[in-house]
């Protein structure tokens, strides 16, 4: 059964519900990408009038976690996932609606298969990019997914 936005956001209101109430959602998810959306306002601000840098993160992170559960689902197999390190860059002032993408689609595969096949964790650096409503980028967030196969 193929991951949709809607089944994403429901996930998001029962198992994160500090993501959903400051509200992260997701809006797009294929192959190759996941498109999570939040919109700056008074419960996700921080004292400066933008987003909170720890919101941009959750909606990040979640773009890469997205991509990644639905690939591990596609594979059929049963895979721990785990994020072990992470790192950010702030560029502009998060205000409107910020639109975190992650284009990582065909390096998950690369490293499921390589876990799959020799039956080792492997390691996987993702990147989500914020941008606001003109398409300027507001934040790079980068996170390593730790991927291991069950016995």
């Amino acid at each position: 059964m193929a991951l949709t936005p809607r089944k994403l956001n429901t996930y998001t209101m029962f198992k994160l519900p500090a993501a959903y109430w400051c509200g992260v959602r997701t809006k797009h998810i294929d192959n190759e990408k996941c498109i999570v959306g939040v919109k700056y306002k008074w419960i996700n601000q921080n004292p400066f009038k933008s987003m909170f840098w720890a919101v941009q993160g959750m909606a990040a992170e979640f773009s890469t976690g997205a991509l990644m559960i639905s690939k591990i689902q596609e594979s059929g197999k049963r895979v721990s996932m785990l994020v072990t390190s992470n790192n950010a860059t702030f560029t502009k002032k998060a205000t409107g609606k910020i639109r975190f993408t992650c284009n990582d689609g065909k390096a998950i595969d690369d490293v499921l298969n390589k876990a799959i096949t020799t039956g080792e964790g492997q390691t996987i650096w993702m990147q989500s990019i914020g941008t606001n409503e003109e398409g300027i980028e507001v934040s790079t967030f980068n996170f390593e997914w730790s991927v291991k196969v069950k016995q």
